[in-house]
């Protein structure tokens, strides 16, 4: 899915995505939904070590208009890519020959759905997206939730958003095969509009923590380096397999058991340099979140910038799942005036975050888009963050 439609005004993409359901399928659509990317503030690759995260939902949405059929047919369609309509069996899904390209991730909730006992006879699905691919804003979560959602509504299923978003992990884990954490998926279906989601990813606990930060005369930037990555290539799940080695070998159920305190001490007793440095960059990236919830809570926001900075030394040196352009964007970024900045997302590409003074944001903005000209790297696309609503239906 890619980037469509970013000036509409709300409201629009409703009408626009029912207009061309019908101008496909040749019927109306009997409702429309909207599910967001996200943007981690902090707590990266600490999903699926059991630990804390910190996500907002963007106002970049995917919106699935979607009918029911009762013939065991899946038809779907994007506005976003080229290639006309994908059209699937239901019993012919399976995670051991899944669809091919995007189509993997709707096509996945419906296996998902229907693997967990749920009745679903078909859907006719035409997609709409704002939300950037490839840039660590979840882009495949907002489309398996999105679709999630539509299906949970039009089929009366009665799940509750938590547990969409398990669903959804599932499907992209075990359908499309890409080994995420449960953290996108829940940011998309269960955000608040205003606020930052700490999630306890253990047991899926939540506390919606308010993040004003125009009030406090701040702005967090999201700048997408153009870089693209792909979770389901092999240096993702080799950080994760490596997390789950040296929680194995410090005899812990997940590095989020291991305490920060003495943590130094505790990492003495692994003998590979590399699972070091894993479980150090997450000890501390979970007491990172700690540290962030603290200071939102007591409205010192600026005093965040810091810590963005320092988890982007420990993903770069300790994970090492930056690259030469997030890199640049935190330095150009910070050189320039930011109060702190820092990758997010998965990593090898994607975006990075910037938070800013407001009367600072155009002078950050062109540092950081000067310094790619001189490294001679595409120009990256800056965009301020909202923290906005999560998935809804529309229609």
């Amino acid at each position: 899915m890619g980037l469509r439609a970013e000036s509409a005004e709300p409201g629009e993409e409703r009408v626009t995505t029912a207009d061309t359901f019908r101008e496909v399928y040749g019927t109306g659509p009997e409702g429309v939904w909207a599910a967001p990317g996200r943007v981690n503030l902090i707590g990266e690759h600490t999903d699926y070590n059991d630990g804390f995260v910190m996500p907002f939902a963007l106002p970049h949405t995917t919106v699935a208009a979607v009918s029911r059929r009762t013939d065991g047919r899946l038809r779907l369609h994007s506005a976003n890519v080229d290639g006309g309509t994908v059209e699937l069996f239901l019993d012919e899904l399976s995670a051991d020959d899944p669809a091919e390209g995007w189509a993997a991730y709707p096509a996945g909730v419906l296996w998902v759905l229907r693997e967990a006992g749920h009745v679903i006879t078909g859907a006719d699905i035409h997609f709409e997206s704002t939300v950037p691919t490839g840039a660590g804003l979840s882009s495949s979560a907002a489309l398996e939730v999105v679709t999630a959602l539509a299906m949970n509504d039009l089929y009366g299923l009665g799940l509750e958003p938590w547990r969409l978003a398990r669903l959804c992990q599932r499907a992209e884990n075990v359908y499309v095969g890409a080994p995420t954490g449960i953290m996108d998926q829940t940011a998309s279906a269960c955000c608040t509009a205003g606020h930052a989601l700490h999630l306890d990813t253990r047991d899926l606990s939540q506390r919606q923590i308010p993040f004003d930060l125009a009030a406090q005369g701040l702005r967090l930037l999201v700048v997408d380096t153009r870089v693209k990555h792909s979770h389901s290539e092999g240096e993702y799940g080799k950080r994760r397999a490596g997390c789950e080695a040296a929680a194995a070998a410090l005899e812990v159920d997940a590095l989020r058991d291991v305490p920060y305190e003495g943590l130094d001490t505790t990492l003495e007793r692994l003998d590979d340099e590399e699972l070091v440095r894993l479980a150090r960059h997450v000890v501390t990236e979970d007491h990172r979140v700690e540290q962030v919830v603290r200071l939102a809570e007591d409205g010192d926001f600026r005093a965040i910038g810091p810590v963005l900075t320092a988890g982007h030394a420990s993903l770069r040196d300790d994970f090492r799942v930056s690259c030469p352009e997030l890199d640049l964007v935190v330095s150009a970024a910070n050189d320039s005036g930011a109060l702190g900045s820092r990758m997010t997302g998965g990593g090898f590409g994607g975006s990075a975050i910037v938070l800013v003074e407001d009367a600072a944001a155009d002078k950050v903005t062109d540092a950081v888009i000067a310094a790619f000209a001189t490294a001679g790297f595409v120009p990256p696309r800056v965009f301020s963050a909202v923290p906005s609503e999560g998935a809804r239906r529309l229609a």
